[in-house]
């Protein structure tokens, strides 16, 4: 499983981030003059916030869009969205039907989101908050995906006694059923895939703990897509346990998981509920730079 597809329609968010960081740059005064071009230069460009707030409308939107449409979604003259549209036409950011007339987004776009793609990734942008989180938690932390319905753990930070569970090291597989990532990643499965899942992987018992019926799976991802986090209370290998959090792109689909894992002697309730309020927060300012908005 690969993230890349999500850039590809959410480079206009990446855009507005980086034309607003640059009305934004920094300037260290050294007379009035200075400080006035810093003021300046601190101020939102609005022509510019109308333009990406075109783009999102129309994006959201997901069909073709009359310009009367467009203009009364944003609240705004029909006039200066034509102005605006006739400028994305002219970059070809933006196609029209001869005949309808309707406007759409062009796949430029994906151009651009490929290429910002091509410079980082998931890992790159989950690396520091899993640093951050084995630091405040003093636990071990990982970063996984789902591949051919098995987890596939593509990031680890020791925790400082380097405990780190056998299944989680980079590279490494492990079942979808009996681990807080794995249940977090089920939340996407129909369920006709559930059953695929059931039929072609099994829901082997990995300990006395593991879910092994279909039933308690589905009672179990109720209880998680309410809580809007996972646990693993020594499912997977017995002596551990794991809090995981969603990472989400901007279709709401989970593309990653976070967690959080530790001996069961450390990881008391205390501690759990210390962990669910950080790793909630580092899985939803993750998803935020993937573009996922919440509702």
């Amino acid at each position: 499983m690969t993230v890349n597809f999500a850039f590809c329609i959410i480079s206009h968010h990446i855009l507005l981030k980086t034309i607003i960081r640059s009305d934004k740059l920094s300037v260290n005064p050294t007379s009035k003059e200075d400080g006035f071009l810093k003021e300046k230069t601190a101020k939102k460009n609005q022509s510019v916030e109308k333009v990406l707030q075109i783009i999102e409308v129309m994006a959201n939107n997901k069909t073709p869009m009359r310009l009367l449409d467009i203009a009364e979604k944003l609240s705004l003259p029909a006039s200066t969205v034509l102005r605006f549209l006739n400028t994305l036409l002219t970059f070809s950011y933006v196609i029209q039907d001869p005949e309808t007339l309707k406007y759409r987004l062009s796949m430029k776009f994906c151009q651009i989101g490929n290429l910002v793609s091509s410079q980082f990734s998931i890992r790159d942008i989950a690396r520091p908050f899993l640093l951050d989180l084995s630091e405040k938690c003093q636990e071990s932390t990982c970063l996984a995906i789902e591949q051919d319905m098995m987890v596939v753990y593509i990031d680890v930070v020791d925790g400082p006694d380097s405990m780190v569970r056998t299944m989680q090291r980079i590279g490494k597989n492990a079942p979808l059923h009996s681990t807080g990532v794995g249940k977090l990643m089920l939340l996407d499965y129909d369920d006709k895939k559930l059953d695929r899942l059931v039929s072609e992987k099994g829901l082997d018992a990995l300990t006395a703990h593991t879910i092994t019926t279909k039933k308690a799976l589905l009672s179990e991802l109720s209880k998680i897509e309410v809580q809007g986090y996972a646990q693993d209370d020594e499912e997977c290998e017995i002596g551990a346990k794991c809090i995981a959090a969603p990472i989400k792109d901007f279709t709401g689909k989970t593309v990653a998981c976070i967690s959080v894992s530790g001996p069961v002697s450390r990881m008391t309730s205390q501690k759990l509920d210390f962990i669910k309020v950080h790793i909630k927060n580092a899985a939803a300012e993750i998803s935020r730079q993937l573009g996922h908005k919440d509702k």
